[in-house]
């Protein structure tokens, strides 16, 4: 190989690397997903979020209530059919689609009062969410849950 070969080569990856290392430095980074196990505020919930279908679930793993009697059943249920499943386990967000920063559409259950509400999940960060459940627009609540893993 000729001298002017080499130089030509060693000039070409010289001018490669910063215009290589420039563009993965430019390639944003992928985002947060909610998908995990997250710590709600209240009564010491965890709930894991994960992927049903192309929506969002949650299913509530634990509680104070749970970890006091983890056959707990969903007693406050508005339809008595189901007043006798199990907490643990229960999906209680369903629905959620969107992404990349918010999920909307979806359903909140909430066992203390045996409703369901409309919600949006919306990731602030790596390891916080926020959830919002609605009655009806304005009459919302939003409780910020923080990512255990």
């Amino acid at each position: 190989m000729s001298h002017r070969r080499r130089a030509a080569l060693a000039l070409g990856s010289l001018v490669a690397a910063p215009v290589l290392a420039a563009s993965l430095l430019a390639t944003p980074a992928l985002a947060a997903e909610p998908t995990g196990l997250w710590q709600t505020p209240t009564r010491s919930g965890q709930v894991e979020i994960f992927k049903c279908g192309a929506s969002l679930c949650g299913r509530l793993l634990s509680s104070e209530g749970l970890k006091a009697d983890p056959n707990l059943k969903d007693v406050n249920n508005s339809n008595a059919g189901l007043r006798a499943r199990a907490l643990k386990g229960l999906t209680i967000l369903t629905g959620f689609s969107g992404g990349p920063k918010e999920w909307s559409g979806g359903s909140i259950y909430n066992a203390e009062d045996g409703k369901t509400y409309s919600g949006t999940i919306t990731l602030d960060g790596d390891d916080t969410l926020k959830l919002r459940g609605c009655v009806v627009v304005p009459l919302c609540k939003t409780q910020v849950w923080t990512r255990l893993r």
